[in-house]
């Protein structure tokens, strides 16, 4: 069964299944879903807890022993097992199917993965442990729904704020999801129960967000102007390597080249996005709608504008390259942005 994160809390007020399995590339809600199961078992009668790292040199026998080995008092028990590179290997593999296969009565497993790719999400164990018990992702969420999920939080603490009070924090945490909870935690600290203030928001909230490139590609796959300028911002803020910047807007430049050289060729999209990996749903649904928007010669204009980038990076040609990374997105984004489609 495969439940949403919101999901969990009512699934928890029941007797609880014999297995659980978390995922998700944020650790914070990682380890918040699994606070909760170990409190429902906590509160259940699980009294027992073994917890198990499945790290190099890991025994997989001892997760067989671990689920097999009750108290002579008959207590129950929670397994709590750990991966944390998110790949058993093969005779993880095998040992996570058999597990799930001999489920005990009494015993309570807690599997905790980190991102999967769909590679990982096409093994024979992890299909196993999805079929067998419960499995929930917990990814950040997207920008765009960030300030709903700190609305959320506020009201959990009996606060909440305006419009543009939460989209101030979701700017000022973006992409720090830790830090996000640790400042909605002191806004409950500074500030009584009811509504928060603009200038109470901004008084309280650091600067925390943490800018990455794929959320840079991202955006400006997504025509998101704005974004695009806040993320490069920040990333030279942080001292990130121009050559990093460079080779992914690059490479997602040359992808939609192709793409568009093989739609203009008459092959379908869906072929085209497998043939150049792109599996991720946000990115391919971003990459759907803006294909109609961008010809191929303005993606080849794109790719030589990379180029140039890539000279003054070298130190070749004389320029600003962070305000070259901004001219590069901008001239996607405002292409995308247009009324009419363009091919």
């Amino acid at each position: 069964m495969i439940l949403r994160p919101e999901q969990l809390a009512a699934q928890l007020d029941r007797p609880l299944g014999p297995l659980y399995t978390l995922h998700g590339n944020e650790p914070l809600l990682v380890l918040e879903a699994g606070d909760a199961i170990r409190a429902a078992a906590r509160k259940q009668g699980y009294v027992e807890r073994e917890v198990l790292v499945a790290g190099q040199g890991f025994k997989w026998v001892e997760l067989r022993s671990a689920a097999g080995n009750l108290s002579l008092f008959g207590a129950s028990k929670l397994v709590d097992l750990r991966i944390p590179n998110g790949k058993p290997g093969r005779e993880g593999g095998e040992a996570l199917q058999r597990h799930v296969r001999h489920l005990e009565d009494g015993v309570v497993t807690l599997i905790t993965l980190p991102e999967l790719d769909w590679t990982v999400r096409k093994a024979g164990w992890f299909t196993a442990l999805a079929e067998a018990g419960v499995m929930v992702e917990l990814n950040a969420p997207e920008r765009d729904r960030l300030p709903e999920w700190i609305s959320r939080r506020l009201a959990a603490q009996q606060q909440k704020a305006a419009p543009e009070a939460l989209a101030f924090i979701a700017d000022h945490v973006e992409g720090n999801l830790l830090a996000a909870h640790q400042e909605i935690m002191k806004l409950g600290l500074l500030h009584p129960p009811g509504e928060l203030s603009l200038q109470a928001v901004r008084e309280a909230v650091l600067n925390v967000a943490r800018y990455d490139v794929d959320k840079l590609r991202m955006a400006m796959l997504e025509g998101d102007m704005a974004r695009c300028a806040r993320l490069l911002e920040g990333l030279k803020g942080e001292g990130e390597a121009p050559l990093l910047v460079l080779w992914t807007l690059s490479n997602e430049i040359r992808s939609l080249a192709s793409l568009r050289q093989g739609l203009d060729e008459g092959q379908a999209l869906p072929g085209l996005l497998k043939s150049q990996r792109v599996f991720e749903e946000r990115r391919k649904q971003a990459i759907q709608r803006a294909l109609p928007h961008l010809g191929g010669a303005a993606l080849r204009t794109a790719v030589l504008h990379a180029a140039r980038i890539d000279r003054m990076i070298k130190g070749l040609t004389p320029g600003d390259v962070w305000d070259e990374f901004l001219q590069l997105c901008l001239r996607l984004c405002r292409r995308q942005n247009a009324t009419a489609p363009r091919r």
